[in-house]
Formats: C-alpha cells, sequence, structure tokens
C-alpha cells in the first residue's frame, strides 16, 4: 500500500541562535526567502529548501548538519567567498576537498554553528 503514495519534498528545521542574523545569512549566501511568518522562515535555492527556525539549543544546532548537493563545487566555493559571509558572520568556511566516498566538498558552519556540506559527485 505505501508503494503507491509519491513524496514531494522533505525539509529540515534548522535552528537559529539570533533569527533576524541567520536570516540575513542564509539570503546573503544565494538562498532565497520565500516566507517567514511565526518563527519560521522558508528558505529554497532551485529545488532545495529548508525551514530555519527561531530555535536555539547550543548542543542541538552544533550537532547538526546540512549537505546540499551541488553540480559545481568551485562556482559555490567562489560565491560563499565573494559573498563575504565567514569574514561579516565571523563563521568558517573550508577549501575544497577530495573524499575518498567519490566527492569534491567544503564545509560552512552558519552564525548559529549548523554546519553545512557542500559536494559535488566525482
Amino acid at each position: 500500500m505505501l508503494n503507491n503514495l509519491k513524496t514531494l519534498e522533505i525539509k529540515a528545521f534548522v535552528p537559529a541562535k539570533d533569527f533576524e542574523i541567520s536570516k540575513q545569512f542564509y539570503s546573503e549566501l544565494g538562498f532565497t526567502k520565500a516566507s517567514d511568518s511565526d518563527g519560521v522562515a522558508y528558505f529554497h535555492k532551485g529545488r532545495c529548501s529548508f525551514l530555519l527556525q527561531d530555535f536555539y539549543e547550543k548542543v542541538y544546532a552544533e550537532n547538526f548538519m546540512m549537505h546540499l548537493l551541488v553540480e559545481d563545487i568551485h562556482s559555490w566555493h567562489k560565491q560563499v567567498e565573494v559573498s563575504g559571509v565567514a569574514k561579516k558572520y565571523d563563521v568558517k568556511v573550508s577549501d575544497i576537498v577530495e573524499q575518498p566516498w567519490g566527492m569534491l566538498d567544503f564545509t560552512l558552519h552558519d552564525p548559529s554553528g549548523v554546519l553545512w556540506r557542500f559536494g559535488e559527485n566525482i
């Protein structure tokens, strides 16, 4: 019976220590804010999306990870550098690394400590 059920989308609720700063960070990173009400902001880039929530628990946020699969890792890394978010928000961004599991990737922490891993299949 479940085989006939179609899915449309799955979204994570990403925690935000300072909701306003996090909304600004994700907008400057290149995500589009489609809605914002009652402590939840909906962000998307193409067909990928997430819900930023006005909720923060340090241990939860610092152990939360998002993975964004992209077509061109070098363009994304350049976009992060050009956006200036690392310096402006005092967050870490790594160099691009070839991983043993067949991906090129880099990481970026958001202002709340959430780890984003941007990856491209090799």
